[in-house]
């Protein structure tokens, strides 16, 4: 890599750079969208940006969230059902739904019979690990115990949010990412799959799930 450094630098005429120093901008108005907004104002915004890209929003709490997940589940038609092998599951009350026959549960020794079980499922759930309310979007850093097919492959994808996750845009996510050790892998997803490269015409479930599901953890 240095090699390759110093022989672009070369042909640009001046030393390789090991350091680079942030520049201080005079205005950030990045900063300043949705500054000061509790997370039941967040959440406010959340909701009016899912009825824009086509997502259902739904709310309820730790107690009621088995319940409700089960009543997203039917709504959609039922399983198979894939999902991270994630701690969240139990932190949350949901272990016993790790053992349901139409649930499979990513398994990074299993290899492809991951990628597969993703292609058979109609629904994928995830947890979300930042979300966006100004654009509606779900940040996932995901790793060997989750694959990134599980909020792609199945038809329909259903996001588990915990209120608290909320943040207000791209910019906050970006600093937080910056400052954590985050895996290499970190996908944003933004409601079901839609392009409207057709003169403009959009089209929903084109290239990935076809409808999507958030439903939000308000009191966690």
């Amino acid at each position: 890599m240095e090699a390759f450094l110093q022989r672009i630098a070369s042909r640009l005429g001046r030393d390789v750079r090991t350091s680079v120093e942030r520049p201080q901008w005079k205005h950030a108005p990045q900063q300043t969208v949705f500054q000061g907004y509790s997370q039941d104002e967040l959440l406010d915004v959340l909701k009016h940006q899912c009825m824009r890209i086509h997502t259902t929003l739904v709310e309820t709490n730790s107690a009621e969230l088995y319940d409700t997940v089960e009543q997203v589940i039917y709504a959609h038609g039922g399983g198979p059902i894939v999902i991270a092998n994630d701690e969240r599951y139990e932190q949350f009350g949901l272990s016993s739904f790790l053992k349901r026959e139409d649930v499979y549960v990513w398994d990074a020794t299993r290899g492809r019979d991951n990628i597969e079980a993703a292609e058979r499922a109609n629904i994928g759930i995830t947890w979300s690990d930042m979300t966006l309310a100004e654009s509606g979007t779900v940040v996932l850093l995901n790793n060997q115990n989750q694959g990134r097919t599980i909020s792609f492959l199945p038809t329909t994808y259903v996001a588990l949010i915990p209120k608290s996750t909320i943040v207000p845009r791209m910019t906050q996510a970006a600093r937080i990412i910056r400052e954590k050790h985050v895996p290499s892998c970190i996908n944003f997803i933004t409601g079901p799959s839609n392009s409207a490269d057709i003169e403009m015409n959009l089209v929903v479930g084109v290239h990935g799930p076809v409808k999507a599901t958030y439903i939000v953890i308000t009191d966690r």
